[in-house]
């Protein structure tokens, strides 16, 4: 597949505004508890903050935050502020003020879009509340066409942000070119979206993985997206499939363990959905296998980095491999290198390299890490994989995440994916911490599941049992919750803290 986006580019013209031209402004674009919106109404409302943002002053490329819950002022700054030239910064909208501090001085932002419950985090920024009556009369008050500013498809539309599971998040400064490119590429090409789709997420509209799957690929063909502005938990993931029955489930592995240890799984009807992805962590094989036999719908794996947007590795409707990534999407290109950049044969680990059409610019104010990340056409990931002879990819960690431990390599998934087969275990987490010789030794942290006594004796055992002795975690420390970067990832910095 091929896809060349026009050199002039604006993609809330093109994931919003070009639905209304086609005529398909009557058809229902978001879906919530409250009431449904037409693509018509998300334009008139994206307008409306559109022209409120020009009015306060914000100019083309300037910086604006979005950390509101998901819903339709959500979509509406998102593609207002894009409609304007600026660019969209989205925030996690539970985060703490020291997380707003470091975002609000990073960013240089003009002004965010925030609601009632955060406001007060903003006070270093004009802070946009649209919970007040004050917004609602101001916005209410704006017109409701706005023409969209005539932005290339290189210039920055939206910044999103490293996991920074290990230090502070870095900005990856991703164009309108990008959006558009994996849409097509991955969007259409592999989940085969159209207008009878309706898609709903486990992971927030801020995360760029729920961005794309949950709203610019259903809206690219006219489709639904269902949204819901409190934090998922699976029994309200299962009210929701049967209230509005979507055809797209968009999941992560965490969830997908949650939703299956569930009580009343067996009662569930998941026959509206026609596929459901995984992205974000690792999927067990074992859970994967559980999926299957519960539900019997499609689970599509795959793996995608912010540097370059969404997904480029996937397994395909119809088409799965448990334990795999899948194959390349059409219009990428991925590679497989030893440490020096040259080619591993089949079946061999290595450093995975990808380019295509949806690249970043690069790291905001992150010179060196930029230039190493990305050489050339192509994007490094620091992620490890292994090709097969017909071209499945398997995962194999990240390189940060490899110890050496007794002088050989340790792959902190294996041991992580050992801990989870236990029935105790709910959640594992893996990192290595030096001991007071100056030498890595793995530590795992675990939620448990059910309460039992020596639990750390017991799992010590239990790795020593399935994998080479020299991979048992040293310590084994019980946690009511594993700490989480802004995007919900675990936060392995934070781990090696704990004693």
């Amino acid at each position: 597949m091929t896809y060349a986006p026009p050199e002039q580019l604006q993609i809330a013209d093109h994931f919003l505004h070009s639905r209304v031209r086609e005529g398909r402004g009557d058809r229902v674009a978001l879906i919530t508890d409250q009431r449904s919106w037409t693509y018509a109404e998300v334009a008139t409302r994206a307008n409306r903050f559109a022209n409120l943002i020009v009015a306060r002053g914000i100019q083309p490329e300037q910086r604006v935050i979005v950390a509101l819950r998901d819903g339709i002022d959500f979509v509406a700054a998102l593609f207002g502020i894009l409609a304007t030239g600026a660019c969209v910064v989205m925030l996690n909208p539970d985060l703490k003020q020291d997380a707003v501090g470091y975002f609000l001085g990073y960013t240089r932002a003009r002004a965010a879009f925030v609601g009632s419950d955060n406001a007060g985090l903003y006070g270093d920024v004009e802070a946009i509340d649209v919970d007040t009556p004050e917004f609602v009369a101001e916005c209410d008050a704006q017109s409701d066409r706005f023409e969209c500013f005539p932005t290339h498809r290189d210039d920055a539309a939206i910044w999103l942000f490293s996991g920074g599971t290990t230090g502070r998040p870095k900005a990856v400064v991703q164009t309108h070119r990008s959006f558009a490119y994996t849409t097509e590429c991955y969007g259409t090409g592999i989940l085969g979206m159209t207008e009878d789709d309706r898609t709903l997420s486990v992971p927030k509209l801020f995360f760029g993985y729920a961005t794309g799957s949950n709203l610019l690929f259903p809206f690219s063909v006219g489709g639904s997206a269902i949204l819901f502005p409190e934090r998922c938990t699976e029994d309200r993931l299962f009210e929701l499939i049967a209230a509005h029955r979507p055809t797209v489930l968009i999941n992560v592995p965490t969830m997908i363990k949650k939703l299956l240890d569930h009580p009343t799984v067996g009662e569930q009807d998941l026959s509206s959905l026609r596929l459901a992805t995984s992205a974000g962590e690792a999927l067990p094989v074992g859970l994967h296998e559980r999926w299957d036999t519960a539900f019997g719908v499609d689970l599509l794996d795959g793996l995608g980095t912010a540097e370059m947007w969404h997904v480029f590795l996937s397994n395909r409707p119809g088409n799965v491999r448990r334990g795999t990534l899948g194959q390349i999407v059409p219009g990428f290109e991925v590679k497989v290198t030893n440490e020096d950049g040259s080619p591993v044969p089949d079946g061999e680990t290595g450093w995975l390299w990808v380019r295509g059409g949806a690249r970043a610019l690069g790291y905001w104010q992150q010179l060196e890490k930029t230039m190493r990340g990305f050489r050339g056409e192509w994007y490094v990931s620091g992620d490890l994989i292994t090709r097969d002879a017909d071209g499945w990819f398997t995962y194999g960690g990240r390189a940060d995440d490899m110890l050496k431990v007794s002088g050989k390599w340790l792959a902190t998934r294996e041991v992580e994916d050992c801990l989870s087969a236990h029935p105790a275990v709910k959640e594992a987490a893996v990192v290595g911490v030096v001991d007071e010789d100056g030498l890595t030794k793995p530590h795992a942290f675990v939620v448990a599941a059910e309460a039992a006594s020596e639990l750390e004796v017991t799992l010590q055992d239990w790795v020593k049992e399935r994998l080479e002795p020299y991979k048992y975690p040293r310590c084994v420390v019980v946690l009511d919750d594993l700490p989480r970067t802004h995007l919900g990832k675990i936060d392995r910095g934070k781990l090696r803290t704990v004693s």
